[in-house]
């Protein structure tokens, strides 16, 4: 959970939640980890290669596995791109908000 910005520490929740969003190989990178904004720009960068690659993967699936598995288990790896593919989205957005954030943006609240 990110803390609010202002908070106590809330860059460090904010970093944690974004290395969370990153392969787990971006952990090894001192920069990523003392520059909470830099760690952002990685993981949206990272976040839109993951959305081209289901996009990839839907789309070659059939002809990339047809030949080697049952019908049954090409329409579970769609299945499985895509409830990958649906998750992104939000994950996306929640990176960005926490960018802008670090950026310096305030946000208001809506009613």
């Amino acid at each position: 959970m990110v803390r609010p910005p202002g908070a106590v520490d809330w860059e460090m929740t904010a970093s944690a939640f974004l290395l969370d969003c990153c392969p787990p190989d971006f952990r090894l990178y001192p920069v990523l980890r003392r520059h909470p904004v830099v760690l952002a720009r990685f993981a949206a960068r990272s976040l839109e290669g993951q959305a081209k690659a289901v996009e990839t993967g839907v789309a070659e699936v059939r002809t990339e596995l047809g030949p080697w598995v049952a019908p049954e288990v090409v329409e579970q790896a769609i299945d499985a791109w895509q409830r990958f593919g649906a998750l992104l989205p939000r994950t996306q957005r929640a990176v960005d908000l926490v960018e802008r954030a670090l950026r310096g943006e305030e946000f208001m609240p809506t009613l």
